[in-house]
Parts: C-alpha cells; sequence; structure tokens
C-alpha cells in the first residue's frame, strides 16, 4: 500500500543511509520474475488492495457497489504510484552525469529502466479513467476531487523538494498514507451511504492504522539504521520504527476490541487485525527473504478480505 496511498505509499529515497536489509540489485542481479515480484514491481500491489477493499467495505454493510466504483479505483490508484515511482526515479538520470548512486528501491529501477513503456501505460490509463469518471456517483467524484487536491498539493511538496538527504523530512509519509488510502477507499460507500458515516469511523481509523503501519514495517525494512543515519526521516517515524511490534500487537488488540465492543461492521475490522498480525509475522522472519519478495508480500498481506470471501 506504500508509498504505499495504501508509501508504496511507499518507501521514498533517502541519501546516505548507510547499509541496507540486502545489497541493491545490480544490472547483472535481478530479482526473479515470479508473479507476486512482478505484482509488485509494475505498482499493481496497491491498487489491488484498493479495489478489493473498495468493494469488500461495500459488501459488508449491504452496498451495491456498480464495477465501475472499484475498477475506476484501480486505474486512479496505479496512476498515482507508478507516476510517483517514476518521479522518484528521475534521480537516477541525475546519477549518471555525478559519481553519486541515489538510493533507490528495485521497484524504482524497475520503473526507470522500463519508464517509456509505463509513460505509455499511464496514458492509456487516464483515457480509461476519464472514460470511468462519469459512472463515479456525483458525492463521490465531489469527495475525491476534494482528496485528490489534497493528495496532489502533499505530492507537489514531496517532490519539489528534489531527493537532498541534508533536508529534513516535515511531514510523516506513513501517516499521510495510511489516511489518504483509506479515505479513498471508505469513499464510495460513504458517498452513496451517508448514513453510515459513523458506524464507519472505526473501520476507516483501523484500515488507515493498518496502511501506515504497512509502510512503517517498509520504511524499517529498508533502512535499518540508527537515527543519525536517517536525515531526511520525520521524527515520528523514527520514534515508530523502534516500536514496531508494540504498535502492531497494540493495533490487533485496538480492532479485535472494536470488533466485540462496536456496532460498526465486524469483518472489515477483524480484517484489519489479521493483515496486521501477518505484517507483524513478515516483520519476525523478514530475514528469510529478499528485499523485493518482502516488499510484495507487505503488501499481499493487505488481500485479507479474499479470506472472508472465500470462507463464505
Amino acid at each position: 500500500m506504500s508509498q504505499t496511498l495504501p508509501q508504496d505509499k511507499l518507501s521514498r529515497p533517502h541519501a546516505d543511509l548507510g547499509p541496507r536489509l540486502v545489497p541493491r540489485l545490480g544490472t547483472k542481479e535481478r530479482p526473479s520474475s515470479s508473479a507476486l515480484t512482478l505484482w509488485h514491481l509494475l505498482s499493481l500491489d496497491a491498487p489491488t488492495v484498493a479495489a478489493l477493499w473498495t468493494y469488500f467495505l461495500a459488501h459488508c454493510v449491504g452496498l451495491w457497489l456498480p464495477w465501475t466504483a472499484p475498477a475506476s479505483m484501480f486505474v486512479a490508484v496505479w496512476m498515482i504510484y507508478a507516476a510517483d515511482r517514476l518521479l522518484d526515479a528521475r534521480a537516477l538520470d541525475a546519477s549518471s552525469a555525478t559519481a553519486s548512486v541515489p538510493d533507490l528501491e528495485e521497484r524504482h529501477r524497475f520503473h526507470h529502466r522500463y519508464r517509456n513503456r509505463f509513460l505509455a501505460a499511464l496514458s492509456v490509463a487516464a483515457c480509461a479513467l476519464v472514460y470511468l469518471l462519469p459512472h463515479i456517483a456525483p458525492r463521490a467524484l465531489l469527495l475525491y476531487t476534494l482528496l485528490a487536491t489534497l493528495l496532489g498539493t502533499w505530492l507537489l511538496f514531496v517532490h519539489a523538494r528534489g531527493h537532498h538527504g541534508s533536508t529534513p523530512r516535515r511531514l510523516p509519509k506513513e501517516l499521510a498514507v495510511g489516511i489518504f488510502f483509506s479515505a479513498a477507499v471508505f469513499i464510495p460507500t460513504v458517498a452513496r451511504a451517508p448514513w453510515l458515516q459513523l458506524s464507519l469511523l472505526a473501520p476507516a481509523a483501523l484500515f488507515a492504522g493498518v496502511c501506515a503501519l504497512n509502510c512503517l514495517f517498509l520504511y524499517a525494512w529498508e533502512h535499518p539504521k540508527p537515527r543519525s543515519s536517517q536525515p531526511q526521516a520525520h521524527w515520528t517515524t523514527l520514534w515508530a520504527v523502534r516500536h514496531l511490534p508494540q504498535l502492531a500487537i497494540s493495533l490487533v488488540i485496538l480492532s479485535l476490541s472494536a470488533t466485540a465492543l462496536t456496532a460498526s461492521p465486524k469483518p472489515p475490522m477483524l480484517a484489519c487485525a489479521l493483515s496486521t498480525a501477518l505484517l507483524l509475522l513478515l516483520h519476525v522472519s523478514r530475514r528469510r527473504l529478499s528485499a523485493v519478495p518482502l516488499r510484495a508480500a507487505a503488501d499481499a498481506v493487505l488481500l485479507t478480505p479474499l479470506l472472508f470471501f472465500l470462507a463464505r
């Protein structure tokens, strides 16, 4: 979910951060082209999570969504993530004229290697989104416009700063990703059934927490160094990565408690608890996986709604 904008959203590049979880992949050392790896490298992970949760939430409250709702969600999220990674990969062009090599992940290098194909795909996706927009509920479209404005402002601020390692991060990316991703996923349901706003508040907050934890775990795995080697990180990020197991366990307990004590739809909160537990399990066993499969698995554990559909 990343940045993942369920940072990918998403883990943004950081300069001079010392040794990584695994060595950076060279031109002759590419990740295996497994389905899970390609799902991640093609930026299909976050859109899949967003589209699945969009349908899942509506299904849990007995609301029928036209196919255009999850489809437009998938296309829009893919465009955001692919564009974000292409923008991050600009540092590779700048590095060709210098001796420095930017600290980017394989997902950024993959987008840079195939940037022309991604740009062409973005053009096709934009046309598809133009076709889908008239089929979105007017209230949902209004909320999306507001959310897109806020997201665009945030992305502009982030990318306008460039990749200067000495510049401290002013906004906690992980928290922003959690909020934006959760809001986007809940908009189709809330727009069609505004009377459910209060009952969906707890699931929305819990899902935002899961998305933020997803980004925090990724950051911790990709930058396993002390605070002094992470000049760009927000202080809340640095605090959170030192307490990830405790935060994950707390979110699991909170999700299960909300399931038992509130009248909110229970399957989404149970799915949040399960996804968080799986993230923690990945964290414990992270050294058994190389970087790219681990990154892909971190998003795959957000697909827990599939288990509820299979159990029916």
